[in-house]
């Protein structure tokens, strides 16, 4: 009787063990935080003066600037952000406007790299041009690079904005349009770049459920300990740009990215809602049923600025996996002690609507 007491004891510690260690736990029962825009330089002084005099409001919602993307991966940060614009025939962006708007502005692309076919990573065509990795086959190559030196890392997430919105200033240049070949070339440039031992793509949550939003709702997300190592990327596009993205390929089959589909949709997995002040009972009901939402803790400088982190206690409440910030320092563009991490100055926790047991 002993013995078996002894047996039954052990098992409920082993199982106790189990349920207690992180690595058990699928990774969208963590909560994170990491960058917007993340390869976003300082736009030169002298043109965002110039800039500023014509449209002050405008200008100051793009007055930040990023450390590269490694400094921001080895501060700790667990997501990024890349937009993208394609380039097919290469040249396209290499001469920015604004070069020519105001002299004496630092050196561009001294490496020639905007000259060659493939995808660039900026912010604002002619504008806000100055990248820590002009494109996107560099910033890929700069993450495999970090994540070979550091193998045990966490899931890093990417989201992406296919950029092809042209300005309403017709002197500004015009993006080329994406189509469902772009964003073929979009996965191939990560798979040849990045590799596919490196990702976890809707193939690998899907596995044999129907559809991808069917694994999700059974909690088919890996487990902190096998995403170890990997980066998630989700195309953040919404309409045609997001269609035709889906388009041939049902519940993402074969696709490299997340889509940000809608709930109740076969593509349906991990969900951008960047209002969490507003949508937060929404957002909660998503992440318990098994969704990964993305939030912001700030946008447009504006919380920075007024040292408002109701937003981010919202996002944080909300247990929404991923928060996004301009701000895990502080701003060096106008004073304000506004720096975003969890507590302890961390920016991995576990998400809190699964760690309290509701």
């Amino acid at each position: 009787m002993k013995l078996t007491v002894g047996l039954l004891a052990g098992a409920i510690l082993s199982a106790s063990a189990l349920i207690n260690n992180p690595g058990d736990e699928t990774m969208n029962h963590f909560q994170v935080i990491g960058s917007h825009n993340s390869y976003k330089q300082a736009i030169n002084p002298k043109l965002f003066k110039f800039l500023q005099q014509r449209d002050s409001v405008g200008m100051s919602k793009i007055d930040y600037e990023h450390i590269s993307l490694s400094d921001q991966l080895n501060l700790g940060l667990n997501a990024l952000e890349i937009d993208v614009y394609a380039d097919s025939k290469g040249g396209k962006y290499a001469h920015p406007k604004g070069l020519d708007w105001v002299p004496g502005q630092s050196a561009f692309d001294t490496q020639g790299v905007m000259k060659d076919p493939g995808f660039k990573v900026f912010h604002i065509e002619d504008i806000d041009f100055r990248s820590n990795c002009a494109t996107f086959k560099l910033c890929l190559q700069e993450l495999k690079k970090w994540s070979d030196g550091h193998p045990d890392h966490n899931p890093i997430y990417i989201t992406m904005n296919a950029k092809d919105e042209p300005s309403k200033k017709p002197e500004f240049t015009v993006p080329e349009k994406f189509t469902s070949k772009t964003f073929a070339d979009l996965d191939k440039e990560i798979l040849d770049n990045l590799g596919k031992k490196y990702l976890i793509t809707p193939d690998d949550v899907r596995g044999s459920y129907k559809t991808l939003e069917a694994a999700v709702l059974h909690n088919n997300w890996p487990t902190l300990k096998a995403a170890k190592g990997k980066f998630i990327f989700i195309l953040d596009e919404k309409g045609e740009k997001r269609a035709a993205y889906i388009a041939g390929h049902p519940s993402l089959k074969g696709r490299v990215l997340f889509a940000d589909a809608e709930p109740g949709t076969p593509e349906a997995a991990i969900h951008i809602m960047n209002d969490a002040r507003k949508d937060l009972t929404r957002i909660q009901k998503l992440v318990k049923k098994g969704y990964i939402i993305r939030t912001r803790a700030d946008s447009d400088t504006e919380e920075a600025r007024a040292n408002d982190k109701s937003s981010f206690i919202a996002a944080q409440k909300s247990g929404a996996q991923i928060i996004s910030t301009d701000y895990y320092k502080k701003s060096t563009h106008f004073k304000s002690d506004y720096v975003i991490s969890f507590d302890g100055g961390t920016y991995f926790k576990a998400d809190p609507l699964f760690a309290s047991g509701k």
